[in-house]
């Protein structure tokens, strides 16, 4: 019933009790009814409620009593009235004593809800009045589907004795341990061990039993499941192609509590200040075991040929091992990276390996290191790197080949005022007297000229090198600048007027000059011949300007007829092209370059109205450098 239903029946009740303590003929203490509202309030749980109705009773009983005989008159009647009030008094104060009895057992309970057991309230009769989250997850039924249940019942529980005797046992001695099945609601049987508590008021009267439930069916399952796990472990350990170590932390734990750090001082700097500690901890990191797949990796036929400590394993040039530290006593779980092993021959051999650390509080100090080897794949990457660079120049030999003649035209200019000058200075020169002063003047037009042609063909030469990369500082403005100059005579040649908006004060990028160059030229390039024959303006925009506090973004904009909506999704693809001579890999390699640099490239078009390219790369913070 719930507490508004209590509350109204309490007040029909008391209306009824009244009306037939004026009107009945009857001389009995009928008032001594208004217990059972009394009780019917004590219900909905609330303290107040039980007030309530005591007062109403109280109030009813004397104005019946007042109607029906009158304050003067004194009998057999006022006793009756006395009698009724005092059993009305009576039943108020052990309802209130009952309800804050329950309400502390509840709230005592209620504390339970965190525990992993199961744990529930009943009454004496053996009904569920408080059930935990912990009975909810693994009994299955709801809080609200198990309140004022039989528990009995609910559960099917099958005792190991008579179930008598062992009330008994609970009533004489205030416990009972031992161990019960029951059902789960979707009919599973359990063994659990149960744990009984014998809850008295303060009259010694029985109110409760807490029942504490440890499933240990799962925990006999998980502890042969765990006699299983060690077994595959083991055979995981010495059958894994994945190099595996197991390394004792518990002395280089010690070792980072007892460390002197300053205040304030963080151990990444300590480590830094006293390298020396270092070669201590990995003295102190012992290794207590290796599977085959490590000791093949290393090259030794078992652990005890020379492995002891961490020491002997890593090399000399390791820094991995610093950080794992910081991790370790950061109380993180894991630390991965990349580093290299001594081999027993003396050779290096590159890895990459993820550390799992133990847990503060696992008495089990030991680490595990998964260790991969990566030679092959180091290997395969520096054929990818030499492949890639052995492309990009092949795509730069192809672009300047498609700017031959602006590359002739551009030295040809300074070669032709080379000998115009140097025939006027010759006729300067014959003329009697000499005119000395126009012979220096040629000849300084004729030395500026061949520095001209020389800085053309240097551009050239720089540009169509194969060199290993390098990142340097670059000017955003020298880096547009110089790109424009190599495509300058090919974008006249288009009719295409260059405009170019580059931000001040733009940062410094981190990068390869010939590779960033590549990139907008190659951009510049491909606008030119899509707006060679466009009837309309032909005008390309080269505009940077920093995107965010750390991205700069270069875009080139053409006035050309777009690009299909159809070859937007591919045009980065290798291999793909709209032009017929067209290789289809100068935008693949300036995408990949812009990646390599940790930036991006993307296009941005719609038919007739020109294509953008974005060219995004990081601005580097502060005080970096190449």
């Amino acid at each position: 019933m719930s507490a508004t239903a209590s509350r109204a029946a309490a007040a029909v009740l008391a209306v009824a009790i009244f009306l037939f303590d004026l009107l009945s003929p009857l001389e009995g203490a009928v008032a001594v009814l208004y217990v059972l509202v009394i009780l019917l309030a004590a219900r909905t749980g609330h303290r107040r409620d039980i007030l309530v109705a005591a007062a109403v009773a109280f109030a009813l009983t004397l104005s019946a009593y007042g109607v029906s005989h009158g304050f003067e008159h004194a009998g057999a009647a006022t006793l009756r009235a006395i009698v009724s009030l005092a059993a009305i008094g009576i039943a108020t104060m052990l309802a209130l004593q009952n309800q804050a009895a329950t309400g502390r057992l509840v709230a005592q309970a209620q504390l339970l809800d965190l525990s992993h057991d199961m744990i529930f309230v009943r009454d004496a009769t053996g009904v569920i009045i408080f059930w935990n989250n912990a009975a909810q997850e693994i009994y299955g039924w709801s809080f609200e589907e198990a309140i004022g249940r039989v528990a009995d019942e609910l559960l099917q529980t099958r005792y190991p004795d008579d179930r008598a005797a062992i009330e008994s046992t609970l009533f004489e001695t205030g416990r009972w341990d031992g161990t019960l099945e029951q059902s789960t609601r979707s009919g599973a049987r359990l063994v659990v061990e149960s744990r009984w508590a014998l809850r008295r008021d303060a009259l010694g009267r029985p109110i409760g039993v807490l029942e504490t439930h440890t499933d240990v069916t799962e925990r006999r399952a998980a502890y042969a499941a765990l006699v299983r796990s060690e077994r595959r472990y083991r055979r995981m350990f010495d059958a894994s192609r994945i190099g595996v170590v197991q390394e004792d932390w518990n002395g280089v734990g010690a070792a980072l509590a007892a460390l002197p750090l300053a205040e304030g001082q963080t151990l990444e700097a300590y480590l830094v200040a006293h390298p020396e500690f270092m070669a201590e901890a990995r003295g102190l990191t012992p290794i207590v075991d290796v599977n085959p797949a490590f000791l093949s990796m290393v090259g030794a036929g078992s652990a005890s040929e020379f492995i002891e400590t961490v020491d002997d394993v890593l090399s000399e040039r390791d820094d991995t091992f610093a950080r794992a530290l910081a991790a370790f006593a950061r109380g993180e779980s894991f630390y991965e990276g990349e580093t290299e092993i001594v081999h027993i021959d003396g050779r290096r051999v590159p890895v990459i390996f993820a550390i799992t650390f133990p847990k503060p509080d696992d008495p089990d100090s030991n680490a595990l290191v998964f260790v991969v080897d990566i030679t092959e794949r180091k290997e395969a990457q520096e054929a990818v790197l030499a492949a890639q660079a052995e492309l990009a120049h092949a795509a730069r030999v192809a672009t300047l080949g498609e700017l031959t003649a602006s590359i002739a035209h551009e030295v040809n200019q300074p070669l032709m005022a080379v000998v115009t000058n140097g025939e006027a200075a010759m006729r300067w020169m014959r003329r009697e007297p000499p005119d000395l002063v126009e012979v220096e003047a040629s000849i300084t037009r004729l030395v500026a000229e061949g520095r001209r042609a020389s800085e053309i063909v240097k551009r050239v030469r720089a540009f169509l090198r194969k060199a290993p990369e390098q990142r340097d500082e670059l000017d955003i403005a020298d880096l547009v600048a110089e790109a424009v100059q190599l495509v300058e005579r090919e974008l006249a040649r288009a009719g295409v007027t260059p405009g170019i908006a580059v931000a001040p004060g733009l940062p410094a990028v981190i990068g390869d000059r010939i590779q960033l160059q590549q990139v907008l030229v190659n951009l510049m390039v491909n606008a030119a011949q899509a707006m060679a024959d466009h009837p309309g303006e032909r005008r390309l925009s080269i505009e940077a300007a920093l995107a965010s506090a750390d991205m700069i973004t270069i875009t080139v904009a053409d006035t050309g007829p777009g690009i299909a909506a159809d070859h937007l999704e591919r045009l980065f693809d290798p291999f793909f092209t709209t032009k017929e001579q067209g290789m289809g890999m100068g935008l693949a390699i300036c995408r990949t370059t812009a990646e390599a640099h940790g930036g991006a490239l993307s296009v941005e078009s719609r038919p007739g109205g020109g294509a953008t390219f974005r060219l995004s790369l990081p601005a580097p913070p502060a005080g970096a450098s190449a």
